[in-house]
């Protein structure tokens, strides 16, 4: 039988924190091999191997393309690399966003079950919204373990507690007892799975890989047309159903959750707003310019006209700039326990 030797974590928002108190808690001689996303931005400079390497006794690195994975390491996706698992290398690619971000949880989640199937235990720690759902729904459908950070425990709860409420996780623990807990689930043998992977799940993970023949495969595409929008490309989303977990992917490959298209379009909606308050203010500029021009002029009528419509204008915009300041009205965010503006982020 095989060891439960591969093990896959999931970390946004808090996630620093928490990778750290897994690190310190793992053993020396650690026999299975980690591999970390975490949301970075994509121009940012990551220092999380160092941080980690410093945290615990396993050392960790970033991960490099067609690196051959070895036990006793902790492999961390750089930034705009998403980081995929392949039989006895690594793959990093520039391949199309999830839920905005590239490196993306799903995509390594999905790679790693694909791949090692049964050997696999998937972690979710701290984070926002629902990234990682997806990727330990196909952790457990081929096999493997999945351990959540008690939300109670975790700095941002959100993606711990999605993944409870839409997977048969396997445990539920605090950090500080994390890595005692893998250590149990790592000594578990992994029975082998007969099952064929489903057609799905492949395509996505060769979306993720831009696979020029996958994606030009329209009438092959995974899921079912629906009535939305890709906020990255303006593509039409295909809707996947998994179970009662739906999630949307455009032709091209990228890929949401509900939650996360609710909170892009939020965003979209207020830089729109934010446009149309500068177009209309920009215009009742101008014409309260060329009413003054007219009353200078003395041409009565023409400056009348052009003061009704600067006043129309402000009229408009301070509607707009109204709904602008309802939509920051400063609220208790569940998730930081601290009060910041009412934005989806």
């Amino acid at each position: 039988m095989a060891a439960r030797d591969i093990i896959v974590v999931g970390a946004s928002a808090g996630g620093v924190e928490a990778l750290q108190g897994l690190a310190r808690g793992l053993p020396a001689k650690f026999s299975g091999s980690i591999f970390v996303t975490i949301h970075f931005p994509e121009h940012g400079t990551s220092t999380l191997p160092r941080i980690l390497s410093r945290a615990g006794p396993v050392p960790a690195i970033h991960a490099a393309d067609g690196e051959t994975i070895v036990p006793g390491r902790i492999y961390v996706a750089p930034p705009d690399y998403h980081l995929l698992l392949h039989r006895r290398t690594l793959r990093l690619v520039r391949g199309p966003k999830e839920n905005g971000h590239r490196p993306a949880i799903d995509p390594m989640f999905r790679s790693a079950a694909l791949t090692f199937g049964s050997r696999v235990i998937g972690i979710i720690l701290s984070g926002n919204l629902d990234d990682g759902t997806s990727g330990v729904r196909m952790v457990k459908r081929r096999g493997g373990l999945v351990v959540i950070q008690d939300p109670e425990d975790a700095v941002f709860p959100s993606m711990p507690r999605s993944a409870i409420e839409h997977v048969n996780v396997d445990r539920v623990v605090p950090l500080r007892m994390m890595a005692k807990t893998l250590a149990e689930l790592m000594a578990q043998p992994a029975l082998e799975m007969e099952q064929s992977p489903m057609p799905d799940d492949i395509k996505e993970t060769q979306l993720s890989e831009v696979n020029l023949d996958v994606i030009a495969d329209e009438a092959n595409h995974p899921g079912t047309p629906s009535a939305f929008g890709c906020p990255d490309c303006g593509g039409v989303l295909w809707a996947l159903k998994d179970g009662d977990f739906t999630r949307f992917r455009c032709r091209v490959g990228h890929s949401w959750t509900a939650e996360a298209l609710l909170a892009r379009q939020s965003v979209d909606f207020d830089d729109a707003l934010w446009m149309a308050l500068r177009s209309l203010e920009e215009s009742a500029s101008l014409s309260r310019q060329i009413e003054a021009r007219h009353r200078a002029r003395g041409t009565a009528t023409l400056a009348q006209r052009f003061e009704a419509q600067a006043q129309a204008m402000e009229r408009r915009a301070q509607v707009i700039r109204d709904a602008l300041l309802s939509h920051r009205q400063v609220q208790v965010n569940p998730d930081a326990g601290t009060e910041e503006p009412r934005r989806a982020s």
